[in-house]
C-alpha cells in the first residue's frame, strides 16, 4: 500500500464544521503509516467513529489510530481526562482483541466528580447562552485549571499531593454546587480521595512524560498524526461563542496542547461533511427542519457519538468553512459523507450570510448579528444515488469516475475557500476512500 504520508513528518486532522464531521475515520486512514497519534485537547464530550471491515468503533478519548498495531497512542497535556471513560474504553478494546499502546500526560487535567455536577448547575444557570453541554464536567475542569487548583494526571501517582490538592478543590467546588447552584453534592472527600488513588494505581503503566518522548520521537524523525477533537466553529476563542466547547480546537493549538515545538512546514488537513450537522444549542443559518431534515438525518446516521442526541442538519455552509481555512492554514480539505448527498436533484450551498441586508462572506463575532444571519444560496446539481456496490466501484477507480455532478460540487467548495479538496469519502469504511 502507499504510504500516505509520504514527504510529511507531520500530519494534523482538524473538523473545520460543528464537529461530527468524520475526523475519526480520516484519522484511521492515516494512522497505518504513522509512530505516533497524537489527541493534543478536549475530553470525553467528544466521539470519533471508526468502521473496519463490519466492526464499529466508538472512541472518546484514545486517539482513532489504536486500531493499528504500529502507532503509539498519545493523550496530550492538552485533554482533561474522566479516568472512568478512559478505563471502560481500555477494557472494551482489551475484550475485542486490541491491546492499546498507550501513553497519557503526567500534565493532562483530570475530570472529578464535581466537576460533573457544576456541568449540570453551568448548563441550567445559562440558559438560552448555554452550548447544549454533554454534562460530562469538561467546562469546570477547565476552569479550575486555570483557578490553578486542578488535579492533574500525575498527582494521582502521589498520594500526598492529591490530598493536598483536593482539599482545596473539592471544598471550592461543593460549596459553588450547593450554595450557588443550591444542588446537593454527597460524595466525599475521603470517597474522592480513595477512588482516584485507586485510578492512579491502574494508570500507573501509561502516565508518563509524553512531552519527552516526542520530542525525542520527533529528532529521530518519527511519524505524527495529531488529532483535534470537536470543530473549528466550536473553538473557544475563534468558534461562535458562548455556544462552544472550552477548549481551543484549532490547529495552532497543537504546541501547548502537547507540549511538542514542532515549526516545520505541516499537512494541515480540514475535515468538511458534504452537509452540516450540529449538536447543541446555537445559531444555524442553514439549518433544515421537518420532512427535510428527518430525511437527511436518517439517511446520514446522524445521532451524537457521545450523548446518541439527535444532530440537527443543514446544508453546507461555505462561510463556516472558509474561516476554518484561514484561521487554522488548511493545506487541504477532506470531504466527508459524500454518498450521503447521492439522489438528490439539487443542492444548495451557502456562500455567504445576508445580515441586516448586507452580504457578509467571513464569520461575524457578534452573536446577535448570527441570530439574525439569512444564508445566501447557490444551488447546484446533485448527482443519482449510489450503492454500496457503486461506491466500491467508484474507490477502486478514483477520482475521475465520480459523477461529473459530484466533482462540479467539489470544484465549486475548493473555488468558494481557496483551499483544494483532496481526500473524498464515500462511505465509513477504510477502503471507501479517494486520494486525489
Amino acid at each position: 500500500m502507499t504510504n500516505r504520508t509520504t514527504g510529511h513528518q507531520v500530519t494534523v486532522v482538524i473538523g473545520a464544521q460543528w464537529g461530527d464531521e468524520g475526523k475519526g475515520k480520516i484519522t484511521d486512514y492515516f494512522a497505518e503509516d504513522c509512530d505516533y497519534i497524537v489527541r493534543f485537547q478536549g475530553g470525553d464530550n467528544a466521539g470519533h467513529t471508526v468502521m473496519v471491515g463490519k466492526e464499529v468503533y466508538k472512541l472518546h478519548l484514545i486517539p482513532s489510530g489504536v486500531l493499528y498495531s504500529k502507532p503509539i497512542s498519545v493523550i496530550g497535556n492538552g485533554v482533561v481526562v474522566n479516568p472512568k471513560t478512559l478505563l471502560k474504553e481500555i477494557d472494551s478494546l482489551r475484550k475485542r482483541g486490541i491491546k492499546p499502546k498507550l501513553k497519557v500526560s503526567e500534565r493532562a487535567h483530570v475530570i472529578m466528580p464535581y466537576h460533573i455536577a457544576m456541568d449540570e448547575g453551568l448548563t441550567g444557570h445559562q440558559g438560552k447562552l448555554a452550548a447544549g453541554s454533554t454534562k460530562r464536567g469538561i467546562a469546570p475542569v477547565y476552569a479550575d485549571k486555570m483557578y490553578r487548583h486542578g488535579i492533574r494526571m500525575g498527582d494521582l501517582l502521589e498520594p500526598v499531593i492529591l490530598k493536598e490538592k483536593l482539599d482545596k478543590a473539592y471544598h471550592f467546588n461543593k460549596a459553588v454546587i450547593e450554595h450557588v447552584f443550591h444542588m446537593k453534592f454527597e460524595i466525599t472527600l475521603e470517597e474522592i480521595y480513595s477512588e482516584y488513588l485507586a485510578f492512579g494505581e491502574r494508570f500507573k503503566q501509561y502516565i508518563c512524560d509524553t512531552e519527552l518522548e516526542l520530542y525525542h520521537a520527533y529528532k529521530a524523525g518519527k511519524i505524527f498524526l495529531f488529532e483535534a477533537a470537536q470543530g473549528m466553529s466550536l473553538d473557544v476563542d475563534h468558534g461562535l461563542y458562548p455556544h462552544t466547547t472550552s477548549s481551543t480546537t484549532i490547529a495552532g493549538h497543537i504546541n501547548a496542547g502537547s507540549g511538542t515545538g514542532y515549526n516545520d512546514r505541516r499537512r494541515i488537513i480540514g475535515v468538511v461533511k458534504a452537509y452540516l450537522s450540529r449538536v447543541g444549542i446555537s445559531p444555524f443559518p442553514t439549518e433544515l427542519d421537518g420532512k427535510q431534515a428527518d430525511f437527511l438525518r436518517e439517511k446520514g446516521d446522524e445521532y451524537g457519538t457521545t450523548t446518541g442526541r439527535p444532530r440537527r442538519v443543514g446544508y453546507l455552509d461555505l462561510v463556516q468553512v472558509r474561516q476554518a481555512v484561514r484561521v487554522n492554514g488548511l493545506t487541504e480539505l477532506a470531504l466527508t459523507k459524500a454518498d450521503i448527498l447521492s439522489g438528490f436533484p439539487d443542492l444548495r450551498v451557502c456562500t455567504a450570510y445576508d445580515i441586516d441586508g448586507k452580504e457578509v462572506m467571513e464569520m461575524p463575532a457578534s452573536l446577535s448579528k448570527m441570530r439574525v444571519a439569512k444564508p445566501i444560496y447557490k444551488t447546484l446539481d446533485g448527482w443519482n444515488d449510489i450503492n454500496s456496490d457503486q461506491v466500491n466501484h467508484l474507490c477502486n477507480k478514483g477520482y475521475d469516475a465520480l459523477p461529473d455532478t459530484m466533482k462540479q460540487y467539489i470544484d465549486f467548495i475548493e473555488k468558494e475557500v481557496d483551499c483544494p479538496v483532496t481526500i473524498i469519502s464515500l462511505g465509513r469504511e477504510r477502503n471507501q476512500t479517494i486520494l486525489r
